[in-house]
């Protein structure tokens, strides 16, 4: 080989990618955003300074925007919740402190389940194979008597039977079937849920 030549390199090549906001449109209809402005207007003012014992307060007011509200959910203020009428609620549901609704998918949460503080329901992602990376969304439930721990992502598409539990800051890809207790990066079902009896029960007893 010529001294002067240069052996070819064996890195890959990737192609340029260019895309124009021209080409990629908002999926989001005009009625969609407008409802989701004045909804932050109404969540920053209203909502959010709102104390936490105001737990009716919160619930009529996602109800004026059209979410599906059960007797006895209890919302925290810090709550964020991308669009009110993609969310459905059971009886006694709870979103506690800090947690992150991005329901641009429908997002529903079971009776009497519990969705723990700083956890991130994602019901949407982009299309990485797309150059216009567009976006992709699936809905997300979360079963009746669920208890999602604290800090834990649950991906778009995904479904938590009933009565499960994920542990804290778990990330959860694919669905968790019922009555299991569930941990890990990705989780994974560890075993099965046994709930001891009651105090009501053992005195029936």
């Amino acid at each position: 080989m010529d001294e002067c030549q240069k052996p070819e390199s064996n890195k890959p090549t990737y192609p340029t990618i260019r895309v124009s906001r021209k080409d990629c449109p908002s999926p989001h209809s005009n009625a969609n955003k407008m409802g989701r402005v004045l909804w932050t207007i109404v969540w920053g003012l209203l909502f959010r300074p709102s104390p936490k014992i105001m737990l009716g307060w919160r619930r009529m007011l996602l109800r004026l925007f059209g979410a599906k509200i059960g007797k006895g959910a209890k919302i925290m203020p810090s709550t964020k919740i991308w669009a009110p009428w993609n969310l459905t609620m059971g009886e006694e549901a709870c979103l506690s402190h800090d947690v992150d609704c991005y329901c641009v998918a429908p997002v529903t949460i079971g009776a009497h389940a519990t969705v723990s503080q700083y956890s991130y329901l994602c019901a949407a992602t982009h299309d990485v194979e797309d150059p216009h990376m567009r976006l992709v969304t699936a809905p997300i439930v979360i079963g009746d008597g669920v208890w999602v721990a604290a800090d834990v992502f649950v991906a778009p598409g995904i479904t938590i039977g009933e009565g499960a539990v994920v542990g804290v800051r778990s990330s959860v890809f694919k669905d968790m079937p019922p009555w299991t207790i569930c941990s890990g990066h990705p989780c994974k079902p560890i075993r099965e849920r046994v709930l001891k009896p009651s105090h009501k029960d053992m005195r029936k007893n």
